[in-house]
């Protein structure tokens, strides 16, 4: 199977012209850019030439990403914090790990969805890409307290995986963990939702209705996107507490990276993705944005305002990729057994 096919599920075709649409404009002037329409565009975002994305890749990733072998106790995988079926997230505060330890910064599972458009990996940035991000939960002794040596032992002691890694990569392929959790973020990148808000910036007028587009001038003239900005809306390094306190700074002790940056979280599939905030305290969308006003912008965003931006904000819920629940291939009598300790 061609990767256009796979990626042919993430993207929808216009035939739309685009028009001189002034808040069309207004919002691309604010650094808002859609999905690209074209899977040619769209690859070349996403895509590195030195490891290519293809079907085979994609799948053994998949496998692998629902896979709690992964994990030292063979009870967590990557789904599990990360789980597709409810936005790419696990859907309490703060996320739960290996022994059921709670984060100890309490910080709270960020969305897979669209991932691969944000700049920065980690509430404090420390990762570059999905790549380098994969490797973090899996070591991670709140997480998935898996060592490198142990999640290598496991997945090469399992024969349809290395017959899998092979034909993905080559009969010389060296399976190790960097190997192993990059394949990960192959199938990551293809977690792709475009929304009638795209379909809306490439050319489609009708692709939001009157009060979505309300919503999306007061989202615009308020300045949220200032920060929530580019294809992903958010997953840049921004400064945070710029005019205020955070209501809620004091759970957890996450206080951004050495220069108190704090990665924006996507507002893709916000609907899907509560509690918000690093720390997982707001459980209404709209309370998220007055707060979000006060701290942030240094304005009151009335009841009335914040609800109208949250009706623009439903129109980021995207169309999903059709995900099956992949048949793990069998352990083998070598196969390290799981460790809940």
């Amino acid at each position: 199977m061609k990767i256009s096919k796979v990626l042919g599920l993430c993207v929808l075709g216009s035939t739309v012209l685009f028009g001189a649409n002034s808040l069309v404009t207004n919002a691309m002037n604010s650094g808002l850019k859609p999905i690209p329409q074209s899977k040619f565009e769209l690859l070349k975002l996403i895509d590195d030439a030195k490891d290519p994305i293809t079907s085979q890749k994609v799948e053994l990733g998949k496998k692998l990403y629902f896979d709690p072998r992964m994990s030292k106790s063979s009870l967590i995988s990557c789904n599990t914090c990360h789980n597709l079926g409810l936005g790419g997230v696990d859907g309490v505060s703060a996320a739960i790990g290996h022994g059921w330890t709670v984060n100890p910064h309490h910080l709270n599972s960020p969305t897979v969805y669209n991932a691969v458009f944000f700049k920065a990996q980690f509430w404090d940035g420390r990762s570059p890409h999905l790549a380098d991000q994969a490797q973090g939960p899996v070591q991670a002794a709140p997480e998935m307290a898996a060592p490198p040596k142990l999640v290598e032992k496991r997945i090469t002691s399992i024969p349809e995986y290395v017959s899998e890694f092979k034909k993905a990569y080559g009969d010389d392929v060296k399976i190790d963990f960097k190997r192993i959790t990059s394949t990960i973020a192959i199938f990551e990148k293809t977690l792709i939702t475009p929304s009638r808000f795209d379909d809306f910036l490439n050319g489609s007028n009708e692709a939001l209705n009157k009060h979505e587009k309300e919503g999306l001038k007061i989202f615009l003239n308020k300045g949220c996107a200032s920060c929530h900005t580019g294809i992903a809306l958010g997953g840049t390094m921004q400064p945070f507490q710029i005019a205020s306190k955070y209501k809620f700074i004091n759970v957890g002790d996450f206080k951004g990276n050495a220069e108190s940056m704090v990665k924006t979280p996507t507002l893709r599939n916000i609907t899907e993705t509560a509690p918000y905030f690093h720390n997982g305290q707001f459980w209404s969308l709209k309370d998220a944005v007055k707060e979000m006003g006060s701290i942030q912008l240094g304005i009151k965003i009335s009841n009335k305002d914040a609800g109208k931006i949250v009706t623009f904000l439903k129109a980021l819920k995207g169309r999903k990729p059709d995900i099956s629940y992949p048949q793990l291939p069998d352990s083998s009598s070598t196969t390290p057994h799981p460790d809940a300790k």
